[in-house]
Order: structure tokens, then C-alpha cells, then sequence
């Protein structure tokens, strides 16, 4: 038990429920605490044990303001979120720790999750390996590219799918991958039908590359979903969302959210990590999490602590109010460029002052999502009215909400409007004034020119004299003015410069985007209310996008305004969709010719628009999608929509834009009423329907694992084969040869590369004697859950440079015979032959994201210890997390200094007792002697390298 279980109380509101009153034991420090420390204190003082997480730890965080950046403190997040496949490995070695605990003698049924974990297998994300991970991932494991299996049929033209936000780099969307199958309240979901326009309910023609549905790739993935569901029904702590569900990726992270966790009447904030690249989206609704790499999830899913170093925290303050014709995207823009420009790389930051509450969740979930693009570890919006009032929309019940709001308070994790409440101290405050949001449009020829709204009449005017160029029109003064009549169905019309010809509400990639399509619905539903129309000759579009956006249009019940003023749906590729993208009529093209007209497009999306195509338009506008809906009304954009109508309604009045733009509260009433409720509404459904293929998924219940000895994706590995009851003492690592001799900079993708697997590598070998061909070798990615594919790929990257080899290849001496051989096949010989390995490498080692089997695969190839000039940090503790010994060079000293050529055969002596950073002495076949520091930062890393360890350590603990 904690040694706090004295600060244990009851809460007044509801006597029943428990709870550590953190406010109360951490006294006035407490109170100038930032919210997001505050998260941190409490799950310190209530998973105190005296080793995991001690006294000292809690004290540390409770004097942030004096150790921030000094000290590393352990933290517990309440939960673990795994996507996709990211979450076998981890699965697989629950799997495999029951068969060994029950090996030893054990009970295998206590081996269970520490904490409730989330799988997501998410179909949206092209289920083996996520879409960007292969397209942008260079192709180190040297194979050769596969097409993806599924290119989303909705885009006619097949364009390269959206890039989600992963760790790979990439900075796109990921919202827009769900967009694959029609989906929102048209998808009745029946088995292999042809894909549906999910506007128009007509078929969708399939690019071939479809034409392997979904069938195939459930069968393709069988095995491994069939684990998952194993997985979810036997392991306590276990819940899975299916595939197929087909709700945007942020509506299931948010549906797993709690904000407060009720365990048995006891309570504590909601927290989480999660391998998932979006897990920070969740800070939007209180609840501090960001994302981690395999090991680490699988460390706290095995009840140990994340370590961090105690952060420093930007206080973001928000004053002033929003301008009523920004949108959010504006909004998020906004913020995250004064983010960038405030250096809060490796920070937390958090947000306060008088402004926050005029955010809805859906943009502080945008700002706290766009995080890896200012640099932060997240982005904190603490529990406000705001937030409370969105989650009963969310699905929350009143008794729920009641408890979450009286908890909150009593532990001081609830932030109040009032001026008079204290704000915290921050480290560093960055101020963002509201008020100078102002609407921009991006034109006429580059989008990386901004015109304000209120100045764009001025401009275009401006774009008319200036010399032929990136801005300028160069159009004769006295031609400036003029107007050619033109004849369209019956009816004269007359262009000028900047009229308006092509009007395209696109949905952009952004996440806040569906509620900005909104305010475009909803200022079309008040403009024709008001009596205004849109000239016919304007090509006027509405391309939906992602499956989230549909969902906003639909169950708001805009569709029928928007296309009552010609804003018709297309891009889906449905015959209808097809139909209403033609070109611009030939009277107007004409026209334009005619009197050398600078005429305009002006559209919300950059993507593949008609109107780039079309030549005789010359001036393009990028607007927010209720920006085009407006100039589209208007006309022309040469108009100062401040002082000038932007039509005549009915009774011939005049009708401004001020008159039909949507307030943000009603927006905001909308979106929450109508859009999330249903949302939330529609996936509780689904979730406790699930789908027809996966309540029909066979899969076994008994309390181990039945592996499958044929599987090339699923199997037992070898961490724990000689599990004993107790942890032996380090045991000297003597003659070792070394396995690699490396240079600088060695990234965890030249070690355990993720892309395609090479025809000539070590897997591939395996692979073709399990009877497959090439084509089904997938990714490594894929088959992570596989240890024999997995050490065969290790350090199976063609890029990879070996100093014994001198040219980059996948492969390394093996000294006793002197062959040069895969990496994999000289390992597999020094362990026949009893003979143990080292690596030696330079400095930085361990560069790049964190990948599990960066650590895994070197154990599992017998490699001891690795010797290096320096070590990327996460890296480090994966190697002991492991069991591998990190060993460092002396400063100043590195092969090349001590003479080494790699060729010796090293000993390695071990004292019984190790303390941390303690120097070892090394001895080699050829007489040298030398010392090197053991990179043990503390005696929790001592006692997992004893146990070989931190998977065995969890194991002991079981028996």
C-alpha cells in the first residue's frame, strides 16, 4: 500500500466514492502547480510502493518549480491505448509469459494487463502496417515496393491516400483514410455490396486494385484478429473497438477516454499513452497522454513506470475575443504558429486566461493533436464547463458527470473562468490575443500569399496594376473597369475582373475541418432563408472528403441548403458525383477570352480541383469552405464585405454577409447537439453490435494461447526459456566476439528496419520454407508478431555499414570460420557454438523513433552487450528493459583511441553487487585491458538487468 494512504478521503458529494486528496496533502505548493503536474503528483502519490515509485518521487513533482529539468520522475498513465498491429507484440508476450509462469509452477491466469488497455484495430488505417509507415517509409529492408492492397475508391482519380500523422514523419491527415467504405447514416453495411457514393446511394466503379475486398484482406489478417480476440476475451483489463467499425480515428480515441476513472468506488484522473500518433488529441479534454514507442506501452501495461524528465510547462494564455468571422481553422492555425515560434520543444504546455472557454472541444483536441508539429510533448486543456457540457453530449450519464465535476474540484483539476481563481506559475508564458485572428484568404496565383478579408478588394485591385508576375495581372488602366455582357440559359449576366466563376467547397485535411464545412452549411442555410441565390453560370461543388465530414453535413441537415445554392456533391465518383463536375460553359469561357478578364476560382481544398485545369481562370483563392459559399453568393471578389451587401434578398433588401454568418455559439450548439451526439449515439450501437465478420471470427477461449506451429505471423517467443523462480547475479560475459563493428549515428531502422522484406535477406529465406512466395511476404512491420521473421530482420537493413564489411550491406564476418555471411546466420553459428556476442558502435546509437524490436531482436540474436561512444536516451533503457548491458567508452576514448580492430574476442568481468554508472574492466584475446561505465541510471534498471529484464522481471513477480 502507499505510504499516502492517510490523504485517503471520502468525496461529500458522494460519500462512497474514494479518493487521494492530493490538494490537501501537497498544501500551497499545490496550488501554484500547473494542472498538467497536478496529473502527475497524484499518480505518484497514489502508486507510491517504496520501489517503483518512492516517497522522494512524489516530493520531486510536488518542486516543480525548483526541479523541473533537473530530476527524472516515474509516472503511471491509468490506461494504454494500442493501434492497430502496433499492439501484437505486446499481446504476444502476455501470450507467452502465461506458458511460461505456468511452466514454472504458477497460476497463468493472474497474468493479466496491470492496466485496462485499449486495442484499436482500426480499418481506416490500411490494416497492416499504416499507409504512411510504407509510402514514405525509405525502403531499407531493400524489398520491392507493394502497390498498397487498397487505394480508396472514393477519389476518382486515384491519388496517393492521405498521409496520416505517424512516426514516420509525416505531416498529412489521417481523418480522410475512412472515407474507403461509405459510411455515416446511409451505410447500411451489407456484405460485398458495391462501395456506395454515400450522397447519392449509387454504386461507386472500383479501380481494380479494389477488386481484392475486404474478404481477402479479413482473411489475409485472420490469424492475427483471431489472436486479438482471444486476447480480448481472456485477459483481464483487455477491451477491443473491431475493424470495420468505421467511425473517424479521433471519435474512438475519444470514446475510450474517462476523464475520471471510478475503480471500485475509488477515484483517480484519467491518463494514457498509447503507440497511436493521435493520442495526444486527448489532452484537448483533460486528460494528460501523449505517445510512446512498443516497449514502453508494454512497460506500463506490465505495471511499471514511464520515466520522464520533470517538464517545464509554457502557459499559453489566451485573451480576447474571437473575430466573428474566424473560423477554427483559423483558430488552430493561429496557436500553433505562435507555439512554433515560442522554442517548446520537449515541454508540456498548458492553456489558460479568459479566452479558453470561447474553444470547443473539437479545436483544443486540433491544437492538442497538432502537437508533434510545434514540438511539444502535449498540449493541456484542463476540465472546464466547456468540456463538461461536450461529454454529455459525448455519451456521459448525469450520475457519471456529477461525480467527475465534484471530484475535479476537490482535487483542485478543474479550471474556473473566474478572474479571481489563481492561475498557476509557469515556467515561460506565451501570449496569443484572440481578438487579432483575423479571416485570410491565400492568392491569386500562390498560396503562400495571404490577403486579410477586409483588404482584399484593395489587393485584387493592386494584383490588376502590378506587373505580369507571381501577383500581378498587369491590366491597362482604362481596361480595369470593364464589362462584357454575356448570354447563359436565357438570362444576360456581366463579367468583370475578379468575378467569381468557380466556387469549390473542398474539405481540407484539417481535423477541426468537419465543424468549419459546418459554418459553411449553416451560412448557406441563412443565406437562402434570406432570399439569396448563386448566379447559375458559377461551377459550384462540395467535395465531403472523409467519412467524418459526411457525418457533419448529413445529420445537421444542411445538404439541402448548400445545394440549393448549386453546392452539389462530388468526388465520390458516383455516376450523379461525375455528372456535376462539368466544365465551365463555353458562353462564359468565351467571354472571359473575349475581354481578356482576369476571372476568379475561389476554393477551400487544394486538392485536384476542375478549376486548375480549366486555363482561362487566372486567379485562384484559397478561403475557408463559409468564405467560398460567401464570395460565391457575392459574385466577385472585389467586394469589401464589411461595408458592401453581398446581394439582394427578398423584399429587395440589402443583405450583408454580418447579416447570415453563423455566431460561434451556434455553431458550437449545433455541433455538439445534433453532430456528436449522433456520432457517439451511432457507435455505441456499433460497438455493441460489432460487425457480422467479427462475431463470426472463431476464436478459442481457453487460458493459454493455442499457437499454431504453421503461423508466419503469430508465435511463442524465446524471452523466456529458461524462466527460473530467481533472478541469477550478472554472469561475466567471456570471449565474446564482436557481432557488429559500427560507426555513429546507428538508427533503430538500421537495426530493425519496418519496410519490405529483401528476396536475398535472412526472412525471406524462412519465409520461402514456410512455403510462401514473395508477393506474401508482406512488410516486416506486418509481421511483428513473428520472432523468427524478426531476428532474421534484425540489423537486415541494406544500408547498414559494417566496418568489418566497408561497404553498406546486411551482413558481417564470422570470426572462427571467416565467412562473410547475413547477420543472422553468423549469430545463429556463435550460439551453436556457445560463443557469446558484443557490438561495438560510435556515438549516438539508437537514433530515431522507438521500434520494440530494436532491443528484442539484438537479445534474441544473443547479443550480451553493446559498447558504444554515447546512446540515444530511449534506447538505453529499451537495451536494459531487454536485458542487454549498455556499456560506454571512458570520455575521450572510442575503438580507434584504444586500438581495437573488432577482431579480439572480449571478457567482460561483472562484481556481484552493481551500483549505478559504475565502471567495469574489459580484457581482450590480444592482452589490452580497459574500463568502461556501466549506463545503469538508477537501481530499479540494476534490478531489472539481474532479471534479465523487465518481461522476466513481471514474470517472477507472478509466481
Amino acid at each position: 500500500g502507499s505510504p499516502y494512504q492517510p490523504a485517503v478521503e471520502a468525496l461529500e458529494s458522494h460519500p462512497e466514492k474514494k479518493f487521494y486528496n492530493v490538494a490537501k496533502l501537497g498544501g500551497a505548493k499545490y496550488d501554484t502547480l500547473p494542472y498538467s503536474i497536478r496529473v502527475l503528483f497524484e499518480s505518484s502519490v497514489r502508486n507510491c510502493d517504496g520501489f517503483l515509485v518512492k516517497e522522494t518521487d512524489a516530493m520531486n513533482i510536488l518542486d516543480w518549480k525548483t526541479k523541473q529539468n533537473h530530476v527524472e520522475v516515474p509516472f503511471c498513465p491509468a490506461r494504454v491505448v494500442l493501434q492497430d498491429f502496433t499492439g501484437i507484440p505486446a499481446m504476444v508476450d502476455f501470450a507467452a509469459m502465461r506458458e511460461a509462469v505456468r511452466n514454472a509452477g504458477g497460476d497463468p491466469v493472474k497474468v493479466n494487463p496491470a492496466c485496462p488497455t485499449d486495442l484499436t484495430v482500426d480499418h481506416s488505417l490500411q490494416i497492416d502496417f499504416s499507409k504512411c509507415a510504407i509510402q514514405n517509409a525509405p525502403n531499407p529492408g531493400g524489398g520491392e515496393q507493394k502497390p498498397l492492397a487498397r487505394l480508396s475508391p472514393l477519389k476518382a482519380p486515384p491519388r496517393k491516400p492521405p498521409p496520416c500523422r505517424g512516426h514516420s514523419g509525416c505531416r498529412g491527415s489521417c481523418g480522410a483514410g475512412e472515407a474507403g467504405r461509405s459510411s455515416g447514416p446511409f451505410s447500411a453495411q451489407i456484405e460485398n455490396t458495391p462501395i456506395l457514393c454515400p450522397f447519392h446511394l449509387q454504386p461507386v466503379p472500383e479501380p481494380e486494385t479494389v477488386l481484392k475486398n475486404q474478404e481477402m484482406e479479413f482473411g489475409r489478417n485472420r490469424e492475427r484478429l483471431q489472436f486479438f480476440k482471444w486476447s480480448s476475451k481472456v485477459f483481464e483489463n483487455v477491451s477491443i473497438i473491431p475493424p470495420e467499425i468505421g467511425m473517424a480515428h479521433q471519435v474512438n480515441l475519444e470514446y475510450l477516454s474517462r476523464v475520471v476513472f471510478d475503480i471500485k468506488d475509488f477515484l483517480h484522473p484519467d491518463s494514457v499513452v498509447g503507440t497511436d500518433s493521435h493520442t495526444t488529441m486527448v489532452n484537448g479534454l483533460g486528460i494528460l497522454g501523449w505517445g510512446v514507442g512498443g516497449i514502453e506501452t508494454e512497460a506500463v501495461m506490465l505495471g511499471m513506470p514511464l520515466t520522464l524528465t520533470l517538464p517545464e510547462v509554457v502557459g499559453c494564455e489566451l485573451t480576447g475575443t474571437v473575430s466573428p468571422f474566424a473560423t477554427s481553422i483559423d483558430i488552430v492555425l493561429s496557436v500553433t504558429k505562435h507555439l512554433r515560434q515560442a522554442d517548446v520543444a520537449g515541454k508540456f504546455v498548458e492553456f489558460f486566461g479568459s479566452g479558453v472557454s470561447q474553444l470547443s472541444v473539437a479545436d483544443r483536441t486540433t491544437i492538442a493533436n497538432m502537437c508533434p508539429e510545434y514540438g511539444a510533448i502535449l498540449s493541456f486543456f484542463p476540465v472546464d464547463n466547456v468540456t463538461l457540457k461536450h461529454l454529455k453530449y459525448a455519451g456521459f450519464d448525469k450520475a457519471k458527470l456529477e461525480v467527475t465535476e465534484a471530484y475535479l474540484k476537490a482535487v483542485k483539476l478543474f479550471r474556473n473562468d473566474e478572474s479571481s481563481s489563481r492561475e498557476p506559475e509557469y515556467s515561460q508564458v506565451v501570449q496569443v490575443s484572440l481578438s487579432s485572428i483575423v479571416p485570410y484568404v491565400s492568392g491569386p496565383k500562390r498560396s503562400q500569399d495571404r490577403v486579410a478579408v477586409n483588404n482584399m478588394k484593395s489587393d485584387f485591385q493592386a494584383c490588376l496594376n502590378e506587373k505580369s508576375g507571381v501577383k500581378g495581372f498587369q491590366i491597362a488602366a482604362e481596361k480595369q473597369n470593364d464589362i462584357v455582357p454575356v448570354q447563359y440559359e436565357g438570362n444576360e449576366y456581366k463579367l468583370s475582373h475578379g468575378c467569381v466563376v468557380i466556387a469549390a467547397v473542398i474539405s481540407c485535411t484539417n481535423n477541426c475541418n468537419p465543424s468549419v464545412m459546418l459554418a459553411a452549411g449553416l451560412l448557406a442555410k441563412k443565406a437562402v432563408e434570406a432570399g439569396l441565390v448563386v448566379k447559375p453560370y458559377i461551377r459550384t461543388s462540395l467535395s465531403p472528403g472523409s467519412g467524418m465530414v459526411t457525418h457533419y453535413l448529413s445529420s445537421s441537415g444542411v445538404l439541402p441548403y448548400l445545394s440549393k445554392l448549386g453546392f452539389e456533391v462530388v468526388g465520390y465518383g458516383c455516376s450523379t458525383c461525375v455528372g456535376n463536375t462539368a466544365p465551365l460553359p463555353e458562353a462564359i469561357r468565351n467571354a472571359i477570352k473575349q475581354g481578356d478578364l482576369v476571372a476568379c476560382g475561389v476554393l477551400s481544398g487544394t486538392k485536384n480541383v476542375e478549376g486548375r485545369l480549366c486555363d482561362c481562370v487566372r486567379a485562384n483563392y484559397l478561403a475557408s469552405p463559409p468564405l467560398v459559399v460567401a464570395y460565391a453568393i457575392a459574385g466577385t471578389v472585389r467586394i469589401d464585405l464589411d461595408a458592401e451587401p453581398l446581394g439582394t434578398g427578398f423584399d429587395g433588401k440589402s443583405i450583408y454577409l454580418r447579416d447570415i454568418w453563423p455566431t460561434r455559439q451556434e455553431l458550437h450548439a449545433v455541433e455538439e447537439e445534433c453532430v456528436i451526439s449522433s456520432m457517439f449515439k451511432e457507435l455505441k450501437e456499433k460497438m455493441e453490435k460489432g460487425n457480422k465478420r467479427w462475431n463470426l471470427l472463431e476464436a478459442p477461449e481457453s487460458t493459454l494461447f493455442p499457437w499454431d506451429l504453421k503461423s508466419t505471423y503469430i508465435r511463442c517467443p524465446s524471452f523466456f526459456d529458461k524462466l527460473a523462480k530467481d533472478a541469477a547475479s550478472p554472469r561475466a560475459v567471456e570471449n565474446a566476439h564482436v557481432l557488429l563493428f559500427l560507426g555513429d549515428s546507428v538508427t533503430t531502422d538500421h537495426i530493425s528496419p519496418a519496410g519490405s522484406i529483401a528476396r536475398s535477406s535472412a526472412a525471406a529465406k524462412y519465409l520461402t520454407s514456410k512455403g510462401l512466395t514473395p508477393r506474401e511476404f508482406n512488410s516486416y512491420g506486418a509481421r511483428r508478431g513473428n520472432d523468427a521473421v524478426m531476428t532474421r530482420g534484425t540489423f537486415a537493413n541494406i544500408k547498414l555499414l559494417n566496418k568489418f564489411i566497408g561497404k553498406p550491406a546486411p551482413k558481417t564476418i564470422h570470426f572462427p570460420s571467416g565467412q562473410t555471411l547475413d547477420v543472422f546466420e553468423a549469430a545463429e553459428l556463435y550460439q551453436k557454438e556457445g560463443i557469446p556476442v558484443i557490438i561495438l558502435a560510435g556515438k549516438k546509437y539508437g537514433l530515431g523513433s522507438s521500434r520494440d524490436w530494436a532491443a528484442k531482436g539484438p537479445f534474441l540474436l544473443g547479443v550480451k552487450a553493446v559498447l558504444a561512444e554515447s546512446y540515444e536516451k530511449v534506447h538505453r533503457s529499451q537495451l536494459i528493459g531487454i536485458g542487454i548491458a549498455p556499456l560506454q567508452f571512458r570520455p575521450g576514448e572510442n575503438p580507434s583511441t584504444l586500438g581495437l580492430t573488432g577482431r579480439e574476442q572480449f571478457s567482460i568481468l561483472f562484481p556481484p553487487e552493481l551500483s549505478p554508472r559504475m565502471t567495469l574492466d574489459i580484457k581482450t584475446s590480444t592482452g589490452k585491458v580497459f574500463s568502461v561505465i556501466a549506463l545503469f541510471e538508477n537501481n530499479m534498471e540494476i534490478t531489472l538487468y539481474k532479471n534479465g529484464g523487465s518481461l522476466n522481471f513481471v514474470a517472477r513477480r507472478f509466481l
